[in-house]
């Protein structure tokens, strides 16, 4: 049965009060049970509660009224009964000692009960009371201790809320500032531990009269608003300051960041310089530098809402260093520079510093924060730029832990201080970074101790002890996570405060713990990029033999004292072959966090916050790992240049494991996704054109047309071409990772690898611009255009013998990159009678070799280039200033414009032999010139807009002068290891440029130029400190700065034919085989398998070669390698096989019939490396004739 039956058949009433349909067809209900009912039920319930709060607010109002009037009424008791005592016209009676302790201690405490600031009265009776309280302890002489200190404070506290009120008005009533900061000192005299502890509330005060009284004297000069006060104020801040009690540093923590950042301590005016020594005499610099260091070490820098502001931060930092400065005469900067807290203090406040806010490398550089601006002036750039000095940075390791029961965690810690330090030196003054390299690497100029490290072995000691370094030489992807941009302590701690539940205090605590575990990877990376800066240094002035023969006998130079072991090189090239590897490869990942930085940044710890303003996004720096201002560029280019120079060193000495620097990579596949990526960068950079494209227009565009919503609609599209543009590249690194590998650390890759996707790149040119590589192809598409007659006309040229580079010059500059497409050449008789040439589709090849052998032939005249000991080619150095020089004997004024044309002229010609190397590159055609290792290093590292100009730049080395000159380097190798007296030398920062002015004499008339290597080089003498340095700034002008001119303008024109980043791929040795050929053997089964046969000597159907050939190769495998190279070099005109063998060799060598005749010589068609051999009978004849041709000095024959 059902349990619901109950006996009647009737449906029992519903009552729904939802107000919902009960039936698919049924309509809500209206009066009682419908939605009204809820709804007024709801309304009366709010009302009840309204009126519930209003009774209860109502209550609250009477409640504190009645308790203010109570209050009142008493103060009026406790008033009427002090004036009684006091009198009743206090503001003008003499204020005379009580007659007792108690008298004084039982009036000030009834003072303190009913006063209030906002009643004049009140203050009169203040000022009243704290005069008599003085007088009374300059009668009586009572101590203050019992009832005094806590009464004191109440005092003083009330003092300091009047005076931060005045402060604030407009107009201040100074008549009364007198005695109120008379009061006040007073009571910090007699409370000297209490004031301390309330320093904040006491320092804000005074720091707001200080500003008031600046604000009042103009600023510049030299007289405040009241002199008076102003004096007294200054007392009543030292006053807490010059007592040692528990609470001074809190003091000294205070008077730091409040006062310290005021703009008056910071001025250029006398006024300032007034302040500023009244306050530093008695500062004890050591507990301020103390105080500062516990405070942000503890609390964060930023943490601290006046240092938010970079100014301050600014204005404080230059404070600081005065005090300092100040307390050792000006004249002793190791002194304070070895201060462990001085160190700590200065390099956070410099570390938090956007570079733009010190505009000393660049005038053009401008801050980004106006404010900043404007702090940034003759005084603070003094106190910055006095922390770059000899004795400070080199005594910057005297103060390091060097007893061996130090812990090792105390030692890293230290390394951790000093490299903040001179991290932040290296990232403020990048023009003066070769010198802060070479004062901290040289140590103090007195060596007190041999116990002192060598910065080199030390930061390298606390590396490898760091977790990073260790982190990442296991495991390359774990750098990902440790480079990714982190936000600072105080960007973490500012994310929330705590409320006061436990819960958010848990939070806060973790939040806490995680800004300190990733400040703690901050200063381990900081650690490591300081080591790394010092160890490139030191490569750079390291010859080969000193890398390899390090140690610490005592008759080891210093370079050799500073080498890294060789076991220890091999730890730190996996360290930093891991590091570039994620570098390059994971790019995209370790810049995720920026891409995502606009839709995360909005959101705190404890929920979403409104969106920040724009403009404080623009300012924020890059922080790789960390570390403010860091940037992934900066971390790429130290990397991969410290990884190149111990590449360079162990190719020309073996001294690393075989396979140690290849990756991981499978070849079979690397090249075609190599090859698609170079496709994508290439629409990359098409867009980018046409983003620049549309910039130039709009620069174009005169600013003040249009209104105001035109120029906001261009500054739009500005922008949004700017995003776009870093779109772009952040796309680029993510789809293109092999070719960063490629074009940054080649040396990952096989170099046939390399050479291969070096020609599949060249193809894929090829095919863009012509449509094929086949240059008919590209001549029948030529032919169906309107302007073929033009356009054949400019490829094609009359070549003189004896004038080939002249005449190609004067043809084929106007072609540009043109000059990539096919040529026509038609080389004329000094008949100016075309000569009979075997064209196919031009004679390429010969007009390459015969314009590269004209143009570094030497000559009588300016040579554009000379060569070394080794007779091997670099650009004259001194080409440009002879060129000068004789257009100035010709009557050419300097400022003249036919000077600067002929000037520009002798740069086009380098140019155009650029672009003539480069067009041997693109066509594959090898040339007999060997250039000099320094300047081929140059090729991939500058001279164009590649990607990989940046990261590496050439930086000149002591190796590459060796090439240069070899008589200069070891001159400079002695100066570098001299244990007398550098000074004995005489030698000044200056170098002296012979020039030839007179080409015509024998021998050649010269003149000596002297120019300074610095800024007043001539008045600074080189000495046994910084030795190093000169010979850097020497190696730099005789490698980069003197030739730069033509090597730039070479390189420009090299750049044009062939990508940088295609160059980057090799480096000198490697690159002199592309142009060259290979140095190895020749490989005469391979050249034989490679040649092709014509006229008799065709293979016919039996697959047997005629005797003749077979006779030639017997011979070929008799010879020596030199006489198989002389002729290769006969038939080819180079003695050098192609890398990838003589497959590749274009045009194929070939060998065809020249008749029966047994006099006749062999001769050759270089043009189509055609050996024309007649069917000699015997071997005796043939090798006789054959060797007699190819030493003959044969020439260019078609017979």
């Amino acid at each position: 049965m059902f349990t619901t039956f109950s006996g009647s058949t009737r449906r029992p009433r519903q009552v729904n009060l939802s107000g919902r349909k009960t039936h698919a067809f049924g309509s809500p209900g209206t009066g009682a049970g419908s939605q009204a009912a809820l709804d007024r039920a709801q309304q009366d319930r709010a009302q009840r509660q309204r009126e519930r709060e209003t009774l209860k607010a109502v209550n609250k109002l009477q409640r504190i009224w009645r308790g203010y009037l109570a209050r009142q009424r008493v103060a009026g008791l406790l008033r009427s009964e002090w004036d009684a005592v006091e009198g009743s016209s206090t503001a003008h009676h003499p204020a005379v000692p009580y007659t007792s302790e108690a008298e004084a201690v039982s009036q000030l405490k009834r003072l303190l009960r009913f006063a209030s600031i906002r009643c004049e009265a009140d203050l009169q009776r203040i000022r009243h009371s704290g005069l008599r309280q003085m007088e009374t302890v300059q009668s009586l002489g009572f101590p203050s201790s019992g009832p005094w200190p806590l009464t004191y404070i109440r005092l003083e506290k009330m003092v300091l809320a009047a005076l931060e009120r005045w402060s604030k008005l407009n107009a201040p009533p100074w008549n009364q500032y007198d005695d109120f900061l008379s009061i006040l000192r007073f009571l910090a005299d007699r409370t000297p531990a209490e004031t301390s502890h309330n320093a904040r509330q006491y320092y804000r005060t005074l720091a707001l009269i200080i500003s008031e009284l600046w604000s009042g004297s103009g600023g510049d000069d030299g007289t405040a608003k009241s002199p008076d006060i102003l004096e007294v104020v200054l007392e009543t801040v030292i006053s807490p300051l010059t007592k040692v009690t528990g609470y001074t540093l809190n003091a000294y923590e205070a008077f730091g960041y409040i006062v310290l950042t005021l703009p008056i301590l910071s001025s250029d005016s006398r006024l300032s310089q007034k302040v500023r020594e009244s306050l530093a005499d008695p500062i004890n610099y050591k507990l301020l530098a103390s105080a500062l260091a516990t405070l942000f070490k503890d609390s964060g820098l930023l943490s601290l809402p006046v240092l938010a502001d970079t100014s301050n931060r600014l204005r404080l930092l230059a404070s600081f260093i005065y005090f300092h400065r100040y307390a050792h005469n000006f004249n002793t900067p190791e002194a304070y520079s070895v201060h462990k807290d001085f160190v700590a203090v200065v390099s956070l406040l410099l570390n938090s510093l956007p570079v733009s806010i010190i505009d000393v490398q660049d005038d053009s550089d401008q801050s980004e924060d106006p404010q900043a601006s404007e702090a940034t002036n003759e005084f603070v750039m003094e106190q910055v730029l006095s922390l770059v000095n000899q004795e400070g940075i080199g005594n910057l390791l005297s103060s390091s832990t060097q007893s061996s029961e130090a812990s090792e965690d105390e030692k890293v810690e230290e390394a951790r201080q000093l490299a903040n330090y001179a991290l932040a030196l290296l990232r403020f003054f990048p023009r003066r970074g070769d010198e802060i390299r070479m004062w901290l690497y040289m140590g103090p100029q007195i060596q007190a101790s041999s116990k002192n490290s060598a910065a080199i072995r030390y930061f390298w000691e606390a590396s490898k002890t760091l977790s990073v370094f260790s982190t990442i030489f296991n495991d390359s992807r774990a750098a990902i996570d440790l480079l990714r941009s982190k936000p600072t302590s105080t960007d973490i701690l500012s994310e929330g405060a705590p409320s006061g539940t436990s819960i958010q205090q848990g939070l806060w605590q973790f939040a806490r713990q995680e800004a300190q575990r990733k400040e703690a990877v901050a200063d381990e990376w900081r650690v490591i990029l300081v080591f790394l800066e010092l160890y490139t240094f030191v490569l750079k002035v390291t010859d080969d033999e000193e890398f390899f023969s390090w140690g610490d006998d005592v008759f080891s130079s210093q370079v050799r004292k500073n080498a890294l072991p060789l076991p220890d090189v091999t730890k730190l090239t996996t360290f930093l072959k891991n590091l570039g590897f994620t570098l390059y490869f994971n790019a995209a990942d370790i810049t995720a966090s920026e891409e995502r930085e606009p839709t995360t940044t909005n959101f705190g710890l404890f929920g979403p916050r409104g969106p920040e303003p724009q403009a404080q996004k623009q300012v924020a720096e890059p922080s790789m790992g960390g570390v403010p201002g860091l940037t992934l560029e900066y971390v790429k280019g130290i990397v991969t240049g410290l990884l190149r120079m111990i590449y360079e060193r162990d190719s020309r000495r073996k001294f690393l494991p075989p396979d140690h620097w290849l990756s991981p990579f499978d070849m079979a596949s690397f090249i075609p996704a190599v090859v698609a990526e170079e496709e994508s960068r290439h629409k990359i950079e098409e867009e980018n054109a046409e983003d620049m494209d549309e910039e130039e227009e709009a620069e174009e565009t005169p600013q003040l047309i249009g209104t105001g919503r035109t120029q906001q609609q261009r500054r739009l599209e500005r922008m949004q071409r700017q995003q776009r543009k870093a779109s772009r590249r952040r796309y680029l690194q993510a789809v293109a990772p092999r070719l960063e590998i490629l074009q940054n650390m080649p040396f990952f890759i096989p170099f046939t690898t390399r050479v291969q996707i070096f020609r599949e790149f060249v193809s894929l040119d090829m095919a863009k611009r012509r449509g094929s590589a086949d240059p008919e192809a590209w001549r029948w598409r030529v032919m169906q255009r309107p302007d073929a007659g033009q356009t054949f006309e400019k490829h094609a040229a009359r070549i003189r013998r004896e004038h080939e580079f002249d005449d190609a010059f004067n043809q084929f500059y106007p072609l540009g990159a043109g000059l990539k497409e096919p040529i026509q050449i038609t080389f004329v008789d000094q008949f100016d009678a075309n000569e009979a040439g075997i064209d196919g589709g031009g004679v390429t090849k010969e007009f390459l070799t015969s314009v590269t052998s004209r143009a570094f032939m030497p000559t009588d005249d300016i040579d554009m280039f000379i060569e070394n000991d080794q007779h091997l080619l670099y650009p004259n150095p001194t080409a440009v200033e002879e060129a000068k020089e004789a257009f100035r004997q010709s009557g050419l004024r300097d400022n003249s414009v036919e000077f600067r044309l002929h000037v520009n002229e002798v740069l086009k010609r380098y140019e155009f032999l650029g672009r003539i190397i480069g067009k041997c590159l693109y066509e594959g055609i090898l040339v007999d010139v060997n250039f000099a290792p320094f300047f081929l290093r140059k090729w991939a590292l500058t001279g164009g807009t590649g990607s990989a100009t940046n990261e590496t730049g050439y930086r000149p080395t002591l190796n590459d002068l060796r090439d240069l000159d070899e008589g200069l380097y070891q001159g400079l190798h002695k100066l570098k290891n001299y244990d007398g007296d550098v000074e004995d030398f005489s030698l000044n920062f200056t170098v002296t440029d012979t020039i030839v002015v007179d080409h015509s004499t024998e021998p050649k008339k010269t003149k000596a130029v002297t120019r300074e290597l610095r800024t007043e080089g001539s008045n600074i003498s080189v000495t046994n400190q910084n030795r190093l340095v000169y010979i850097s700034y020497m190696a730099g002008h005789r490698l980069q700065r003197q030739p730069y001119q033509q090597t730039a303008s070479f390189l420009r024109g090299l750049s044009s034919m062939i990508e940088p980043s295609w160059l980057s791929m090799f480096n000198q040795s490697e690159l002199q085989t592309l142009v060259s050929g290979t140095s190895s053997s020749i490989d005469i089964e391979d050249l034989r398998r490679s040649t092709i046969y014509g006229g008799t000597y065709v293979i016919g159907d039996d697959g047997l070669e005629h005797p003749t050939v077979q006779l030639f190769w017997k011979i070929m495998k008799g010879l020596s390698d030199g006489e198989r190279r002389a002729v290769l070099k006969f038939v080819t005109s180079t003695p050098r096989a192609p890398l990838l063998g003589f497959g590749t060799l274009n045009p194929r060598f070939s060998i065809r019939d020249a008749g029966s005749d047994q006099e006749r010589l062999p001769s050759t068609s270089t043009c189509v490396n055609l050996l024309k051999l007649p069917m000699y009978s015997t071997e005796a004849v043939l090798k006789e004739k054959l060797l007699y041709s190819v030493f003959s000095g044969a020439g260019f024959d078609l017979s």
